[in-house]
Order: structure tokens, then sequence, then C-alpha cells
């Protein structure tokens, strides 16, 4: 029964996804655009009106999406499991999931975007929340606040653009106050989880894996960059604060991918890193490329987290990279699978991820940026490599740390169906969508400026080889890392610190708590159980007591 329900939206959207492609292309061809009013409320004369916005660039975002989704709903059948009482649930989540993006892009409204933007909230905590453990509570419920700050910001920003006289920002995007393109920017960087809000992102992957897949890669984490592409203005996105926010993301996220072990949260922190070069060209002027590289890095990241979830399904439900090993002689087709979609993240040439990275790199060198912008740029794509061939190798080519006794196959399945799809447009998406946008600009560098991307390309890898059998020394570095450098809660962490490496220290870090809420609730347990045990006692003590206080008032 669930199985016929599977297949039946399989076809649904992958319809869809075809008609949105070839909607798009005609849209494209003669430059056209279509807004569409459903007048759903009128009384006497007031009017509400739900608006959309159709044209190429929401009409391909939906096409990717729905693609995504579509072999998300193929892979989930066996993964989830269409014999287990909650996959219906799943089913229904995930819909619903799409739904609330497609409200999102194809609104121009602020007040049906916010209702778009609070659904994905809503349902990717309800998606994080599926396994129903502490972990995953946890996990859910810092996604959630994280992702309400960011409401707030879109909140004030809806009650500002009222005094323009229309909540349609898209007429007004060239007369908006730069205070209000700060509320915008805030809003979209807890959505996309840019620094100081990243910590959310590596936690959110408690959630099952085509979740991930889906919500952590091509949907959610793109509803801010999507945003800011929608209220693009030159004049207010050249800022070079913002440039070095998401700048930092890029190289923070890289950082913490290079020294993590958990397969899940290494993806996690290379979509981070995406996230944070997509921002950037927005903030060097760069607007369709951060578009085009949307698109793109949704393709092979899906791609990543679904081939993820094939190690972990056939590994027993292990996601450390130690205890994987020579995958590549059990599972032959994922891991080639996996290894097209690690070369499209590194940028190596004639894959998707090459054409959009590279362009953006490329033309980044022509907005005069400083050398601690450019030198990170560089030494992000190097670090990029660098983990992303220590993951190669730690699940490829080492030895087979896993249960002697485990039998693994590489039958085909619904779930290579679908990663074998998303391997094909790996490979020829990137080039197809610069030949139909007509990207193929030429751009005139030097030589040695041409080949320094590709020089730090293979010093990372080389890099990666080297130090991939990297151990940490202390438990609580790694633990530092894994969690984003606690950016949820680092005061816990220096406090640790402190306390070993500086006996008493722990106090003076302490003191507010001491002299604050701790000795307010020290104060009221002792008064509170003193009035415990001075009303157990008899009456004479009241008739003393209140003898006494009437001496003192006399």
């Amino acid at each position: 029964m669930f199985n016929y329900k599977y297949m039946v939206w399989f076809y649904i959207i992958f319809f869809f996804s075809l008609l949105f492609f070839f909607f798009g292309l005609y849209f494209i061809l003669f430059d056209y655009s279509l807004m569409m009013e459903w007048e759903f409320f009128s009384l006497h004369s007031v009017s509400i009106f739900y608006i959309l916005l159709f044209d190429w660039f929401s009409l391909f975002f939906l096409s990717v999406i729905m693609f995504i989704s579509s072999m998300v709903i193929v892979y989930s059948m066996s993964y989830v499991g269409y014999y287990n009482f909650m996959c219906f649930r799943f089913l229904v989540l995930v819909i619903l999931f799409i739904v609330s993006m497609l409200l999102m892009v194809l609104s121009p409204n602020l007040v049906s975007i916010l209702l778009g933007w609070d659904g994905l909230g809503i349902i990717s905590y309800c998606l994080i929340i599926y396994y129903n453990s502490i972990n995953s509570y946890l996990s859910g419920m810092l996604t959630c606040l994280i992702n309400r700050l960011g409401d707030i910001g879109l909140l004030i920003s809806i009650s500002w653009i009222f005094c323009f006289g229309s909540w349609n920002f898209i007429y007004f995007n060239d007369f908006y106050a730069y205070g209000l393109y700060n509320l915008i920017f805030i809003s979209c960087f807890t959505k996309s989880a840019q620094i100081p809000f990243s910590c959310w992102l590596p936690a959110a992957m408690a959630a099952p894996t085509p979740v991930s897949a889906l919500v952590h890669s091509s949907t959610l984490v793109t509803a801010g960059v999507y945003l800011l592409i929608r209220f693009y203005n030159l004049n207010f996105y050249n800022n070079y604060l913002f440039l070095f926010i998401s700048v930092m993301t890029m190289f923070f996220s890289s950082i913490c991918a290079m020294l993590e072990f958990d397969l899940s949260k290494i993806i996690a922190f290379s979509t981070l890193s995406q996230l944070g070069l997509m921002m950037s060209s927005l903030y060097c002027g760069l607007p369709i490329f951060s578009y085009y590289h949307m698109l793109s890095h949704a393709m092979f990241s899906s791609l990543l987290f679904l081939c993820s979830g094939v190690f972990i399904y056939y590994m027993g439900n292990n996601q450390d990279i130690r205890f994987m090993g020579s995958v590549c002689f059990f599972l032959p087709m994922t891991s080639s699978c996996f290894l097209i979609s690690i070369m499209a993240l590194c940028g190596i040439p004639f894959l998707s991820g090459f054409y959009s990275s590279d362009l953006i790199i490329d033309f980044s060198s022509f907005y005069s940026l400083s050398l601690f912008f450019f030198s990170l740029y560089y030494l992000s794509l190097g670090m990029t490599s660098f983990y992303s061939m220590r993951l190669f190798y730690y699940s490829m080519f080492s030895n087979l740390s896993s249960f002697s006794f485990s039998c693994v196959l590489d039958f085909p399945d619904k779930m290579k169906f679908t990663i074998f799809f998303l391997s094909i447009f790996s490979i020829l998406f990137g080039c197809f969508f610069s030949w139909l946008m007509n990207l193929n600009s030429f751009i005139l560098l030097p030589l040695s400026l041409k080949l320094f991307s590709f020089f730090f390309v293979f010093l990372g890898f080389w890099f990666g080889y080297e130090f991939y059998k990297f151990n940490y020394f202390n438990l609580y570095f790694c633990y530092f890392n894994g969690f984003m450098w606690f950016i949820n809660g680092f005061y816990i962490f220096i406090y640790f610190l402190f306390y070993n490496f500086s006996f008493g220290c722990n106090y003076f870090l302490m003191w507010g708590e001491y002299y604050g809420g701790n000795s307010f609730f020290y104060f009221f347990k002792c008064s509170f159980n003193f009035l415990q045990y001075y009303t157990n006692n008899s009456l004479k003590i009241f008739l003393i007591s209140f003898f006494l206080w009437f001496i003192i008032f006399i």
C-alpha cells in the first residue's frame, strides 16, 4: 500500500520537474515572465490576493528541487522502508516540505514568503526529530530556535516594507533603506547557516540521510541564498563586512571538516563551505554565478549525501569513517558515484562543480579584493580538496575496520537507481547549464593566476593523502571541532579548558554565576526552608514571635 503511494508521488513530482524545466526554457528564450493573482478573500473594500511570479529564475530552481525530491522519495522507499508504520508520516512530511519550498520560491510578496519560510522551519524540525531520540530532539530544537531568529528580521522587514505601500518587494528594490537590507541579510544568514548561526547545520545531521540530501543540501539552506538573489541591489550588496562573514564561514567550515570523523558532519561542513562561496560571490557582485553554483551544488551535494546513506545503511549504521575502509571492494557502483561527487565538489575540470566554482574564483580576481580575501579563497579551495581526499582514503583505501563477519553486496535496488541518475547530472549539469545560460565568458588572466586554483586543488589532494591518518591527541579537541567550535555553548568549553590547565581558575570564571543566579538561589532556598520549618511548629511559637515583633515595633 505505502509502496504504491511512494511511486505515485515520485511520478507526480518528476513530471512537475520536467514541466518546470521546459517552461523555464520557454521563458528564458522569449524573456518572458508571468504574474498570477488569486483573490481568496474579499469583503467590501478589503481584498487579499495571493501572488505567484513565474520566470526563468524561479522555474529552473523549482525544476532542480523537484528532480532531487523525486529521487529522494524513491531512495526513501528502501532507506526508511515502506513496511514501517512511520513511513507514511515521512512521505507526508517530505511532500509538505516541497510545498513550502514551492510557496517561498514562487512568491514576490514578503507576507506569502513568510508562509513558506515558516513552513520550511517547522517541517524541517519535524524531519530532524523523526528518529525520536534525545540527540534528535536537541538538534531539532537548536535548528528551530536559530531559524526563528531569522523570522524576527523577516517580520520587521514586512512591517517596514508596508510603509512603501505594498509587500511586493520586487518593485521597490531600488528604493529601500540600508537598514531593511541588513534585516534581510540577518534573516538569510540564519537560514543559510552563516557565522555566527552555523552550529545548527552539523547538528541537523541527526535527521535521516534522505532528509539531509533534500533539506540540508539543496532546499532549506539555499532558501536564504535564493532570497538574497531576489533582493539583489549592487549598491547595498557591495559590503565588505558581509563579504568577510561569508568568506570566514567558508574557511571556518573547511577547517572543521578537515578534523572531523563523522561522515555526515564532514558532508555538512562541505555544504556549509559551498554556502559561504555562494554568499561571497553575491557580495562580490556576481548574483547569476551564485545562482548557477547553487543549482550545480544541489546536484552533487545531494549525490554525496545519498551515497553516504548507502554506506551507513550497509555498514551497520556506522558513521565513523575510522571504522570504514575498503568499501570500494564491497560497493563498487556506489563508490564510483561517491568519487564523482567528491571530484565535483573539489572542482575537478569538466565536472559540474568546476564550471560554477571556477567562474566565481576567476571573476573575483576583477573585483579589487584585498590579499586577505584572495588568500582565503584559495586556501578554502585547497582545504576542500584536503578533507575530500582524506574522506576518500579513509572510506576506500584503508583496511576494513568494521565487523569481520559483515557481508555487503552491491545489488541493484532503488537506492542505486537514484544515485546513478544523480551522478549523470553531477557530470553533465554544469556544462549544460552554462551553455543554456550563455555563461561561457571570455576571461583574460595571467597563466600563473589561472593555474593557481589547480595548484591549490592538487596541493590539497597531496596534503589530504599525507595527513589522512591524523589522530586526535585530546578528546576535548575532537569535540571542539565536531561541534563547530562550540558556537552554541563555547563558554562551557572555556570553563572545562581552564579547569584542566589551571586549578582554581574555574571559580574565577564562574564568579558571575556564583554571586549572581547561584547566590539568589541559595538565599531563597534557605529562606523557604526556614519558613517551612517555622510554619510546622506549634501555636506557642507563633504567639511568641508575634509578641517579639510587637515589642520591636513599639
